[in-house]
């Protein structure tokens, strides 16, 4: 019986390990974004990790992976299980963290390909620590599944393919895009709310000064005149107690100059935006190429624009090192982080539909009609 339930437990840590690290690995960016979340000053407080959250990034996911593919060959069991231990009871910690003070409010644990509420997040590393603690309770039944030099062969592989998978993707864009703004969007009618579809309800909740803390009295309360005698006002917020339908895309704007230009850039026919979610943090080589670009794609009749979420004097600094001449609208870094991966990037619209993204490695590559 001990050994039926281990080999249970074996194949479901193993191929839930997997297929997490490769939906990871499919974007070990966007991973790496979520990480620089955890690591900011209002989470963990720990930003001297933030320079190197894709590093981190990459090295969790391989391993996440690898440490999948060794659990179902039976490569060093003692390692295997120890090193499973140790990162779920870390990622326990950390979801259930995420979910008691509501800091994070998804996990990254399958990418854009699955979202799940902190909650959520945490219950499932709770189901994974039990799994993993029957393995480790019963290390000895965990044997390898062929022989030693097929199973390190095999790691040697997984370990390989997944080192290149990062590579490319980082060189690239992810393989498969599960993002709002993947190819096929059209953006407008994403941003649209059904009709009929829930709306979020808030309450009414005021905040008075009782004994030197700020105290949450609610609406009810204050209207009862349950108010502490001596409580003194400090302000009024509105309480989310549910979310309703949130579209797609919600945070998506190209505004200039305090003006929005969002409805009229998503009617144009033909138009590219190339992104820089921050100008500072744009590659070099990939800036290089965009003033050539732009002269190409305008004499094609593109409405060519740059998209960032830098400050006019940045901007100024940037268009000027690099020569360019085409004109750069504002947008939420977060919402640029979420159309593209690279910086700069690519992004081509017909009529508000993306027809094609890519990486400024691949800016030769975009097809202009």
């Amino acid at each position: 019986m001990r050994n039926i339930s281990t080999q249970i437990a074996r194949i479901l840590v193993g191929v839930l390990f997997i297929i997490s690290g490769l939906i990871k690995l499919n974007d070990p960016t966007g991973f790496s974004f979520k990480l620089e979340e955890y690591f900011s000053a209002d989470v963990l407080n720990m930003e001297f990790f933030i320079p190197y959250a894709l590093l981190i990034a990459c090295f969790v996911v391989i391993f996440e992976v690898v440490l999948g593919v060794m659990l179902l060959i039976g490569f060093k069991p003692k390692f295997t299980v120890w090193s499973l231990l140790a990162m779920i009871v870390f990622f326990t910690f950390l979801t259930f963290y995420s979910a008691y003070f509501n800091k994070v409010t998804d996990c990254g644990c399958f990418g854009d390909a699955l979202k799940l509420t902190p909650w959520e997040s945490f219950s499932k590393d709770v189901v994974l620590l039990v799994l993993i603690l029957i393995l480790f309770i019963n290390q000895k039944y965990i044997r390898p599944l062929y022989g030693k030099i097929g199973v390190n062969y095999t790691v040697f592989v997984a370990y390989s393919l997944c080192l290149f998978m990062a590579y490319y993707v980082l060189q690239h864009l992810p393989i498969i895009d599960f993002r709002a703004y993947k190819v096929g969007t059209d953006i407008k009618k994403a941003m649209e709310i059904p009709e009929g579809a829930p709306k979020s309800e808030y309450e009414m909740v005021f905040i008075y000064n009782v004994n030197g803390l700020d105290t949450e009295i609610s609406y009810d309360d204050v209207m009862a005149n349950k108010v502490p005698e001596g409580a003194e006002f400090v302000d009024r917020k509105d309480k989310l107690i549910r979310e309703g339908y949130i579209p797609p895309v919600h945070d998506f704007t190209i505004e200039k100059d305090e003006n929005d230009y969002t409805e009229s850039v998503l009617e144009e026919p033909k138009v590219i935006m190339l992104i820089s979610y921050d100008l500072k943090k744009s590659k070099e080589n990939g800036m290089k190429k965009l003033e050539d670009f732009y002269q190409k794609a305008a004499e094609k009749g593109y409405l060519v624009i740059g998209m960032t979420s830098s400050g006019t004097d940045i901007i100024e600094e940037y268009k000027k090192k690099y020569g360019l001449t085409f004109d750069y609208y504002f947008c939420d870094a977060t919402t640029l982080k979420t159309i593209e991966r690279a910086n700069p990037s690519i992004v081509v619209l017909e009529k508000g539909v993306v027809v094609q993204k890519k990486h400024f490695n691949d800016i030769d590559k975009v097809v202009l009609k």
